[in-house]
């Protein structure tokens, strides 16, 4: 007679191969499915990336209606095209409906309080000072850290912001500085969010740093990008003024 310990003994082993190649089949499938959702989704992502950044950079540049990409390098300045993709800290050049540039679009970003900021700003070669800026990315406490978008004191800084060269060109002749809500004196000073400070200064951080490493580089090339402005035909996508 069988007692239930040998009844379990019994019982056949389960196979592994079988299941082995079902995993392995399951985990291929989810592979392939994952990729083929990004190759489907890249165009589009990238798509309302672009028209996302060429809506702020109106913003942030005054009168401005047409845009042209370029990168800063060593080498100067370089026009982005699809044939000539370029390496450098990127810009984005406004130019007016008669083809004037009106300023220059960057890119910067720091660590806030909950993640990082990353945000578009404005510079306007003629007065050394940015003009505006646009958050790309925030995740800071609602309420609180977002008041860099919504208080209008804030956004006031960046009417024109000193961000001025040095006399030898070679930095910012002040830096860019977050300081006490209500003691700004200075043009080269953001006047804090009571509340919101740290979002105020990671601002504050993201546009010296970007502003320091780029506007030494891109001060003697703006006759350049005065020099090519967007063509105007209608066939030229985003280089078109409107």
């Amino acid at each position: 007679m069988s007692t239930p310990e040998t009844e379990v003994m019994q019982q056949p082993a389960t196979p592994t191969g079988p299941m082995i190649r079902t995993l392995m089949g399951i985990a291929m499938l989810s592979g392939f499915l994952v990729v083929l959702t990004y190759q489907l989704t890249k165009p589009i992502i990238e798509e309302n990336q672009r028209r996302a950044i060429e809506a702020a950079v109106f913003q942030v540049i005054p009168g401005a209606v047409a845009r042209k990409d370029f990168v800063v390098n060593e080498t100067g300045v370089v026009a982005v095209t699809a044939d000539n993709p370029a390496e450098g800290i990127p810009i984005y050049a406004g130019y007016d409906q008669e083809g004037q540039l009106k300023g220059i679009a960057a890119k910067a970003g720091a660590q806030g309080y909950a993640d990082m900021i990353y945000l578009l700003y404005g510079y306007e070669p003629e007065c050394q000072c940015i003009r505006g800026i646009k958050v790309l990315k925030l995740a800071e406490t609602p309420g609180l850290g977002d008041k860099i978008i919504t208080d209008a004191n804030f956004v006031a800084n960046f009417d024109a912001l000193d961000a001025s060269l040095n006399d030898a060109g070679s930095d910012l002749a002040n830096d860019i500085v977050t300081v006490k809500h209500g003691t700004k004196q200075n043009p080269w000073e953001i006047d804090a969010i009571s509340g919101a400070t740290i979002s105020a200064k990671a601002v504050g951080k993201a546009l010296n740093l970007s502003a320091k490493a780029l506007l030494p580089k891109l001060a003697p090339q703006v006759g350049k990008l005065k020099e090519n402005p967007p063509r105007q035909s209608p066939e030229q996508g985003e280089e078109k003024v409107n």
